[in-house]
């Protein structure tokens, strides 16, 4: 779902409400629509769409600048191998596709800590320059799925995810050299102290974050700062990080409304966090699809006054994108954007479990 909004973003829901594959679509028909001489970008974690892979060629082919980063070894390791195999020929991509493989950092016995690049990014020049940050993946490939790999990641070709495009031009022409930067100089473990790991884009009414940094994680020091009577709530896919229960839980103890909705699995929201919110009076409800499609949206909305803040983007509220992980978040005050994510907030809470929906609702 396309929802107009009167402000400078374009903002695609994709969900079972929505026709099979139409995130992936909106991405096919921007490569459509660049020409010769101009320019594709993108960063992504998983990359599985053929159909798109093959598209980025026919791009590169007619002489479009294409350049593609990409995670090399994402948690299924060979989810992206077809796509990679494809990309890297020299009758594909070439060398504008990049693979990333950051080395672990040594950890005890049991554990492993390593980052990965999970942010998703995709850039367009023309018809008119635009930038893409959300939640999606192409990680689907219709039609032929491979069953193993929708059991670990959810058929998200027709789950809950979302594109916001950012037409901003300075905003754009630095999430442009963000992406280039990337690809021309892969990342290493010593990334989170150098300058480009910790700098912000700021624009009229958004201001993008990169992780991994050394600065204070920006969304948890927004949240923070919140006043008492405000209201936050909370679209996720993953929390398993203490820091993260921390946070939520000790705005609830100020007396501040905190709504939670999570994805269903235990593995990404485990039943320790959803016992430690209730235990904190945190208003905390797991999506129930009937198909078992997956929510993988992450997103955060701010009443705190007279002021609404919408956050979004790649991160999870685990250790990995908290400490590891290449990560993009986006923090506006743009009212519009607000009311479009207020809107998908309760399209998501009619497919909660019926127990705890009311607990979603506004407090009179």
């Amino acid at each position: 779902m396309e929802v107009e909004t009167k402000v400078p973003f374009e903002i695609y829901f994709g969900g079972p409400d929505q026709p099979p594959g139409y995130l992936r679509d909106v991405l096919a028909a921007h490569i459509a629509t660049v020409p010769a001489g101009g320019a594709i970008d993108w960063v992504t974690y998983y990359f599985r769409d053929m159909r798109l892979a093959e598209a980025l060629v026919q791009a590169h082919r007619r002489g479009v600048k294409v350049t593609v980063t990409l995670e090399g070894k994402p948690r299924i390791p060979y989810a992206n191998d077809e796509v990679i195999t494809l990309l890297s020929q020299p009758e594909g991509l070439g060398k504008a596709l990049r693979i990333i493989r950051i080395p672990g950092i040594p950890a005890p016995a049991g554990k492993s800590w390593k980052p990965q690049l999970h942010e998703k990014l995709y850039y367009f020049s023309h018809p008119a320059p635009i930038t893409f940050i959300g939640s999606f993946n192409p990680s689907g490939n219709m039609p032929d799925e491979n069953p193993e790999i929708i059991r670990e990641l959810g058929d998200q070709d027709r789950g809950h995810n979302v594109l916001v495009g950012l037409v901003d031009p300075m905003v754009v022409a630095q999430l442009t050299a963000h992406a280039r930067c990337l690809h021309r100089m892969p990342p290493g473990l010593l990334y989170r102290f150098s300058a480009r790991a910790n700098e912000t884009i700021c624009g009229k009414d958004a201001t993008i974050y990169f992780w991994p940094r050394i600065h204070p994680h920006p969304v948890v020091q927004l949240l923070a700062g919140v006043r008492d009577g405000a209201r936050v709530r909370v679209v996720a896919s993953h929390i398993r990080t203490e820091r993260a229960v921390e946070v939520m839980t000790a705005l609830a103890r100020r007396g501040i409304t905190v709504q939670i909705l999570a994805e269903s699995t235990l593995r990404r929201v485990t039943a320790k966090v959803e016992k430690r919110f209730s235990a904190a009076n945190v208003q905390f409800s797991r999506f129930q699809d009937p198909e078992d499609l997956p929510m993988h949206l992450k997103f955060v909305l701010v009443e705190d006054g007279d002021q609404v803040f919408t956050i979004f983007g790649s991160f999870n509220w685990t250790k990995p994108s908290f400490w590891l992980n290449h990560e993009i978040a986006v923090i506006s005050s743009n009212c519009g954007l607000f009311r479009a994510f207020s809107a998908r907030w309760e399209v998501l809470k009619n497919q909660t479990n019926p127990k705890a929906a009311d607990g979603l609702k506004c407090p009179d």
